[in-house]
């Protein structure tokens, strides 16, 4: 592969990335809209991260696991209430990492 197809390539997987994100934004930023419909977008992202949170964490293998066996649901439980508590991604974050570590060489 050429120097040149690299860079063309690397210009059209930023393009692909990027344009979904920035068009909107661009398009959209313009426009007042109405507070349901605001309200209504508020709980599109949360709902879309617990969404993503619960299968990774019950179905870490493609299947649902929901057996004590399953670590991911064991490092969640803890970095949930530290979450809940705190109210901090960093200590979350913190939390969780600690605890696969510590799933991951003493378990």
């Amino acid at each position: 592969m050429s120097g040149t197809s690299i860079w063309l390539m690397l210009i059209g997987v930023s393009l692909v990335s990027l344009l979904p994100r920035i068009l909107p934004v661009a398009l959209f930023s313009r426009f007042d809209f109405p507070k349901p419909l605001k309200r209504w977008l508020a709980f599109v992202a949360p709902a879309v991260l617990g969404a993503l949170t619960t299968l990774s964490v019950l179905a870490p293998e493609g299947d649902i696991n929901i057996s004590l066996n399953n670590r991911y649901i064991w490092a969640f439980l803890p970095t949930l209430l530290v979450a809940i508590k705190t109210r901090s991604l960093f200590y979350s974050l913190l939390m969780g990492i600690i605890i696969m570590a510590l799933l991951y060489n003493f378990i």
